[in-house]
């Protein structure tokens, strides 16, 4: 019971409006997909900028996806999954596993992974490739002279 009352902080429950593009938001998983090994869960994968979910605030890439207006999505298939979000109707409630904020197990680094390269990251490979064409273009110029 004391394990119930301190993960139900993480379990939130989110109403969506949907808008002109739908809720907003991308999912991965599913009995037929899993994204985290040994779970067959649905989890969030992109949040789309300027859509209900991001104007919402709440929901984040990397959630897991409990239930769809009560209907539990446990040992669902992928395509099940999207069917009951297309006909979930415009408004919606989801039940949400947050994403721990310490990346302590698979829920908490692969959203990550999968995200974007950073701007550090492209400047850092780029320094290195205007190294190694340097040094390319000095052992060159030695040997013409």
């Amino acid at each position: 019971m004391n394990g119930l009352l301190h993960s139900s902080p993480d379990v939130v429950d989110i109403k969506l409006k949907r808008g002109s593009s739908g809720l907003g938001f991308n999912i991965v998983g599913g009995v037929d997909q899993q994204y985290v090994v040994n779970d067959n869960g649905i989890y969030v994968s992109k949040i789309k900028e300027d859509g209900a979910a991001a104007l919402d605030g709440r929901l984040q890439e990397g959630d897991k996806i409990l239930a769809i207006n009560g209907v539990k999505l446990e040992d669902l298939m992928h395509r099940a999954t999207v069917d009951l979000f297309r006909t979930a109707g415009e408004d919606v409630e989801l039940r949400v596993q947050k994403k721990p904020n310490h990346g302590s197990g698979p829920t908490g680094s692969q959203p990550e992974s999968k995200s974007s390269v950073s701007s550090l990251e492209i400047l850092v490979a780029l320094a290195g490739v205007a190294a190694v064409c340097a040094f390319i273009y000095m052992r060159h110029m030695r040997k013409h002279f």
